[in-house]
Formats: C-alpha cells, structure tokens, sequence
C-alpha cells in the first residue's frame, strides 16, 4: 500500500495540473470526517438517499425482485458506517430473506466499526466483511453462481469521470452473472446554491477532510506541507453538472517530502485537483451504461428529487 501511496503522490504533484487522488482521503481520520460531513446540514446527499432507503424500503425489495425461498449475496461497495443500508438490512431481515451482507472497502477500519454496529443493532443479519480492492473481492466471488445484488450508493460513482465510470461498471457487469443486479445510487444535477455548500460546509469538516491529504503525506511520507499556507476551493457549473475540489496553495513555496527524495514547487493561486463530484440525469446514466452489459430496470428518487437510485438488470 505505501508503494503506491508514494507512486501516486509522485505522480500527481508532478503533473501539470498538480492532482491527488481521492482515494487516500480515507485514513482514520478521513473515515471519521466523512461521516461528519455526511451528517452535517449542508451536506443533502445522505438525508435524501437515506429519504429513499426509510420510506421505500420495500419498494426496494420489490424492485430487486428478491425472492424469500431463494439465497442471495447482498454486495455493498465502499460501505461506509452502513446508515442508510441497515434500513434495507432489517427490513429484510424481518422479513427472513436468506442472505449474507458482504461489504467491501479499502478501509479495514471502517469495516470494523460497520461489523461492530451490524453486530449491536442488527444480531440476525449474517456479514462477512470483505477488505481490498473492489474488483479483486468481486472476481473471487465471481464463481458462486448465487444472485448477487451490488450496492453502490451515495454517487461514489460521481468521484469518476464519465469515461472512467463507464469502464467501471462495464467491468463490474464482466464480474456478475445474469440477471445480477447492480443499485446505483447518484446524485442529481441541480442549482449551485444547493450544491455548492455541500462541499464547504459551514463546520468545516469538508475542509479538514480535504487538508488531512497534506496531513497523510506529512506522516507517511515526510512532507513538510505547512497546512496554513493551503486552502480548500469547491466549484460547480450547474451547466455541466460537475462539482470539483481543490487544495490551493496560497503563498509561492516549496514542499520537501523525504520518503520521495523530491521538492515540489507551488505558485501562489496553484491549484491541486482532488476530487470530482459529478451530478446525473437519466440521459447521462444511459450514456454511461450504454456499451456495459446493464440495462435500467427501474428507479426510485427521493421526495425533493434531489437523488436517484437505479437497479440495473445484468443481461
């Protein structure tokens, strides 16, 4: 992991733009600011696909086409602390599905403290945790020929460009098997003034999260980033749907990181790309998909239509 830590940072402050991959927010303490973030006021994403997840839980089912007397592998991506997904849990537990919960994420920690929590709150619900890069988990499953639905909520698909995310899900369809189904949740393209304050928060915790990247490669790799001279800047075009972020260097300065043996240079105003937030409609998931082995079998969307989640259907 360090390996290509290094290699990635290298790689990205050598650029032109400068980049860092959005990936390495998630140490211990981006963990814990991401579900600060996720709960803060103006972060709308959660509370509206959390909306979808309370009040049409068994419209979820339904739409699945999940069937009691038949064993399935419920298959969630990037899993988090697990808030909206523990209302589909213990609607189906109630209901005495047969499945195993399998969440997948590159952090153990936030795997431990989701088996934890489904541990405490949900006894009957069966997990079996799984950490590591989301395609190697799911060819290793790939050969039980069990249905398995995939969960991949809160628009982590929207951290991709188009290009990208079109190979992704073609890539996940080549580790499914018919008639899988994939439950993609994405957020919807809507005016800057909603969108803009959910990546600047007035608590700052997006900030923080953004900056712990400077922080991170302190620690691993001896940096010497002096966090008071960056600055976190969120933009969005509602033209174009896409919301981006940026660390911006607010002096002329030089970066030392000893475990690379390089300085990197930054001009005052220079901007370091972080992470894309894309926003959809049901023409561009249609673009995304049309080369993949998925078709849209339905849709839910929350009360404000503020987000969507679509089940696709692995043909």
């Amino acid at each position: 992991m360090i390996d290509n830590f290094k290699k990635d940072i290298d790689s990205g402050l050598s650029s032109s733009p400068k980049s860092l991959p959005s990936k390495y927010f998630y140490d211990e303490i981006g963990d814990d600011l991401f579900v600060k973030i996720m709960h803060s006021e103006e972060y709308y994403l959660t509370r509206a696909e959390l909306d979808i997840f309370t009040n049409q839980t068994q419209q979820i089912i339904d739409h699945l086409q999940l069937k009691k007397d038949t064993y399935f592998e419920l298959i969630e991506l990037g899993a988090g602390d697990g808030l909206k997904t523990k209302k589909l849990l213990k609607s189906l537990s109630d209901q005495n599905y047969k499945f195993d919960y399998l969440p997948v994420d590159i952090s153990q920690n936030a795997l431990k403290n989701l088996e934890k929590s489904i541990n405490k709150e949900l006894p009957k619900v069966s997990i079996k945790s799984k950490q590591g890069d989301y395609f190697e988990v799911l060819e290793s499953l790939k050969e039980t020929k069990v249905p398995k639905i995939v969960l991949f909520l809160g628009s982590n698909i929207g951290n991709m460009e188009d290009e990208i995310a079109s190979q992704f899900i073609y890539k996940l369809g080549s580790n499914l098997n018919k008639n899988d189904k994939l439950f993609l949740g994405v957020d919807l393209i809507k005016s800057a003034d909603i969108v803009k304050p959910a990546y600047n928060d007035s608590e700052g915790f997006t900030r923080e999260f953004n900056l712990n990247l400077l922080t991170r490669i302190n620690k691993e790799l001896g940096g010497d980033f002096d966090r008071e001279q960056f600055e976190h800047q969120p933009e969005y075009e509602e033209s174009d749907g896409i919301a981006k972020s940026y660390i911006v260097s607010e002096s002329n300065q030089k970066v030392f990181i000893e475990k690379l043996d390089k300085t990197f240079e930054f001009e005052k105003g220079e901007k370091i790309f972080t992470e894309i937030s894309r926003k959809y409609n049901d023409q561009i998931i249609q673009n995304l998909i049309s080369d993949t082995s998925f078709s849209v079998s339905s849709k839910l969307s929350d009360s404000k239509d503020y987000f969507s989640t679509y089940i696709l259907n692995r043909s």
